[in-house]
């Protein structure tokens, strides 16, 4: 599925990531391999997918190590450019950085945290952010609890449990569509999530979507062991020309 709406993107892929040691003692968190391949990987053959023709990369920690296996994106059928940071501008210092190095600066943009896997219509996604006129439009997914929780009948005798249900709560998906004029309002160094959405939301300019498909945010050790199951079985693992380790590894 393509959409013509929203044709760039910039990735946030400067993190170090210190939960995810020892995967990032060498390597940046987008380049933890997840099923033989970087989590940059996938989020560039994804976007490619879904009719993406310009990536922007947001890098600082270990940035070598993305350009090197990137590229230009060609192999993915996308054209990439980078943004490097000198020194680290948390999220929303580093978004307002690349945004400015955007293919098309005056055009909405998709925006993604580095360290998420997923599948869902990016098509959706810019359309309801066409049709809510929102200034930035956030993809949300169903919370899953890290726990088993405890199935109880009115005597408080337990019947079973039930492993990481989804919960009746939406939690920020780390994917998004921009429109160009918020690019002004992110701080230039800081987290936007602590200004700028706060800002919106209160202006009512801050839209939800609510996702459908899969979803995998890898934030520690536990996520990339999960994540890679959940792509092998699910037949997801890049070709092998777009690896840096075995599938099984």
């Amino acid at each position: 599925m393509t959409s013509n709406l929203v044709t760039q993107a910039l990735i946030l892929a400067g993190g170090q990531a210190t939960r995810m040691r020892p995967y990032t003692d060498d390597a940046p968190k987008a380049m933890v391999p997840v099923a033989g391949s970087p989590i940059v990987g996938y989020q560039l053959a994804w976007l490619a997918d879904h009719g993406v023709k310009s990536v922007t990369i947001s890098g600082g920690y270990k940035h070598e190590m993305i350009t090197s296996y990137v590229g230009d994106g060609s192999r993915f059928g996308v054209d990439v450019r980078y943004a490097i940071e000198n020194e680290p501008l948390g999220r929303g210092g580093g978004l307002k950085f690349a945004a400015r190095r955007l293919a098309f600066p005056d055009a909405p943009f998709f925006v993604l945290n580095g360290d998420v896997i997923t599948n869902f219509s990016l098509a959706n996604l810019a359309a309801c952010h066409a049709q809510r006129g929102g200034a930035v439009t956030v993809a949300l997914s169903p919370y899953r609890s890290n726990w088993g929780v405890a199935d109880l009948d009115d005597d408080n005798r337990i019947r079973g449990f039930v492993q990481s249900p989804e919960l009746p709560y939406w939690i920020n998906a780390g994917i998004y569509v921009f429109n160009p004029d918020v690019v002004s309002m992110l701080p230039d160094v800081g987290d936007h999530e602590d200004s700028t959405f706060p800002q919106l939301a209160k202006d009512g300019r801050l839209v939800g979507y609510r996702l459908s498909g899969y979803w995998r945010g890898i934030d520690t050790v536990k996520d990339v062991v999960e994540a890679s199951k959940e792509v092998i079985s699910s037949g997801g693992v890049l070709p092998p020309e777009l690896r840096t380790t075995s599938p099984n590894a």
